[in-house]
């Protein structure tokens, strides 16, 4: 009888650990990951800042949220002339360290098209992750260690999703602002392409933020949907920017790009416009079919199409859009992968992986990867500066 029971007594558990660890491995395949160890400086929120608004037509309101739990908070706050250059920082306490910039309010709507032939470095979904980002770019010389431009003329392109999930999204937002700077100074591009969380924080659905972002907007008065409204720098600047844009003939956008988009009649530019109009606008679904729903719906549309990994598409439904727009390849972050990667004969170049987090750890451990396209060539960029060819 006791046989028997430790008999039966195995097979369960033999059970449980076999669908234990069918269980881990799907969550593994779809992105599922172990937080543990947080930083001990994760709810330190001193010096967090700089949030900037629109007072009214003529000031800019600059503030820094200052102090800590036991002595309280309170926002150190400036004003200045709107059409004034001001300079600013920063801060980043995990390394104290900090970097400074200027802030302009006349933002430009960048071209969709670009054409010189100079090298390309790409990355996505960094997620509010500042470390990783800043050094991700020291490694593969985007930058020098002392945070300047050292592409030279090569354009930087960041296929969305650099806000939510972490809890760095204004150093992240504010290192790119001052990135796109000293590019334009050597000649070179910073491309800002907007992905699905940009829209969510911009159309106020904080819901993936860190809770971090519920604590500054309350010490500074502020609804959280109000840190990127259109009454916000840093909303106004996201929403200047494009959703697909077309580098030395490789289309960039966050999603990708749905079959039926090839047979509108649009242009990149037109893409981009009408998109553009409903940045502050969540999407609902509508019995009404349209090319602004095709274009802006969480499942068709271009910051958000998952059908290249989720979707048996063959290599013809593929290549409709990419030939409306005459573009050799398509880059897209939004799905995750284990890797940079090509796929559908080197057409569709997914580059979403698991990077490190600034204020946690996670298993399995991210490494962050990105894209490198020189010489018409096409190379999967390690964190540590390495390079193979795809």
């Amino acid at each position: 009888m006791k046989k028997r029971i430790l008999r039966y007594l195995k097979h369960i558990l033999s059970t449980i650990l076999v669908l234990g660890c069918l269980a881990i491995a799907f969550g593994l395949y779809h992105g599922a990951s172990l937080h543990y160890a947080d930083h001990p400086l994760m709810y330190n929120i001193d010096n967090e800042g700089p949030y900037v608004f629109y007072k009214n037509d003529s000031i800019l309101n600059i503030n820094y949220v200052k102090g800590n739990k036991a002595d309280g908070f309170y926002v150190d706050k400036k004003e200045y002339a709107i059409n004034s250059e001001v300079s600013i920082s920063s801060y980043f306490q995990i390394d104290s360290t900090s970097f400074n910039f200027k802030i302009k309010s006349d933002f430009k709507i960048p071209k969709t098209t670009y054409n010189d032939g100079n090298p390309i470095v790409a990355i996505s979904d960094i997620e509010g992750g500042y470390k990783a980002f800043r050094d991700f770019l020291i490694n593969t010389n985007v930058i020098d260690a002392d945070l300047n431009w050292t592409f030279g003329k090569g354009h930087l392109v960041l296929v969305g999703d650099f806000v939510d999930r972490g809890w760095s999204v204004t150093q992240v937002l504010w290192f790119i602002y001052k990135l796109e700077q000293e590019a334009e100074k050597h000649g070179g591009f910073v491309h800002f392409i907007i992905g699905n969380h940009e829209l969510k924080n911009m159309q106020g659905n904080y819901r993936a933020s860190a809770e971090k972002y519920l604590g500054v907007s309350n010490i500074l008065g502020k609804l959280q949907s109000e840190l990127y409204n259109s009454n916000s720098f840093l909303g106004k600047w996201l929403s200047s920017k494009n959703s697909i844009e077309k580098i030395n003939g490789n289309l960039f956008a966050h999603g990708g790009l749905h079959p039926e988009i090839a047979a509108t009649k649009l242009s990149l530019n037109e893409i981009n416009q009408l998109i553009r109009n409903n940045y502050y606008t969540p999407y609902y679904p509508k019995t009404e079919k349209t090319t602004e729903s095709l274009l802006t719906s969480t499942k068709t549309g271009i910051c958000w199409y998952r059908g290249y990994f989720k979707e048996d598409l063959s290599q013809e439904e593929v290549e409709k859009g990419l030939n409306k727009f005459k573009a050799k390849s398509i880059v897209v972050g939004h799905t995750l992968q284990s890797k940079v990667n090509r796929q559908y004969n080197g057409k569709v170049i997914a580059i979403d992986v698991h990077h490190p987090k600034d204020y946690h750890k996670n298993w399995p451990s991210g490494k962050s990867e990105g894209l490198l396209i020189e010489n018409d060539k096409y190379y999967r960029v390690i964190a540590d500066g390495k390079k193979d060819e795809m």
